[in-house]
């Protein structure tokens, strides 16, 4: 035995051993995948963003013609109401499109021959969108945003310093906003903040200045 070299005490290793040896699983630290948040991201911020920019823009066109605090208020409501509604079911109709066209993908792809029993067995598992959580969390949404401003010009009597703080409030909000949507999709946050309030600011002063041009012409 003390003869043996190394040659001799190598140990034959199967053809076939590298398909028995199980691959090491990768850590799942920075594995996660956030394009799974874009569905969901895409409505609460676009629900809520609409919400806020409209019902401001809203209010800022009745306060470019009327001074009267209930004028603003309730047609900050009623845009409120509407949009909220007009989310919903157009969220709702949005989804159940969609819902339609998985089932019909799902069944074709269980007529092909080309599908096996485990493809169907992880088709039938996945999760298929919901249109009633879809319009409820839409709607939700958008009430969210819209009764910022509101909230922000209830306790303000004079005029031009409701106008202001009605602004303020909302153009603070975008910024929570687009802050709030970047770290959860792991954006950059200033590109982010940047887009939602140039565009916030853009449909309040477009809504402002065109309403009081109309109102101003005696119409």
């Amino acid at each position: 035995m003390a003869n043996l070299g190394a040659r001799d005490l190598e140990i034959p290793i199967p053809a076939n051993a590298t398909e028995q040896i199980p691959c090491p699983v990768e850590p799942e630290g920075n594995s996660f995948d956030y394009s799974q948040r874009s569905q969901w991201l895409r409505a609460a911020i676009l629900g809520a963003n609409d919400g806020l920019v409209s019902v401001t823009s809203l209010m800022m066109g009745v306060g470019a013609i009327k001074d009267d605090i209930k004028a603003m208020l309730i047609a900050g409501f009623a845009g409120l109401v509407a949009g909220a509604c007009s989310m919903a079911i157009g969220e709702f109709v949005s989804v159940y499109t969609q819902l339609d066209i998985e089932i019909a993908q799902k069944k074709r792809e269980r007529a092909s021959n080309n599908t096996s029993l485990r493809n169907d067995q992880e088709a039938e598992n996945e999760k298929l969108p919901n249109p009633f959580q879809a319009a409820i969390a839409s709607a939700l949404a958008f009430s969210v945003g819209a009764v910022v401003p509101l909230l922000a010009a209830v306790f303000i009597r004079q005029f031009k310093v409701r106008l202001a703080v009605v602004a303020a409030v909302a153009s603070f909000a975008l910024l929570v906003f687009g802050v709030v949507g970047a770290l959860l999709g792991k954006t950059p946050v200033k590109k982010s903040c940047a887009r939602v309030l140039i565009g916030g600011w853009m449909a309040m002063a477009i809504t402002f200045g065109l309403t009081k041009l109309i109102g101003s012409t005696g119409f």
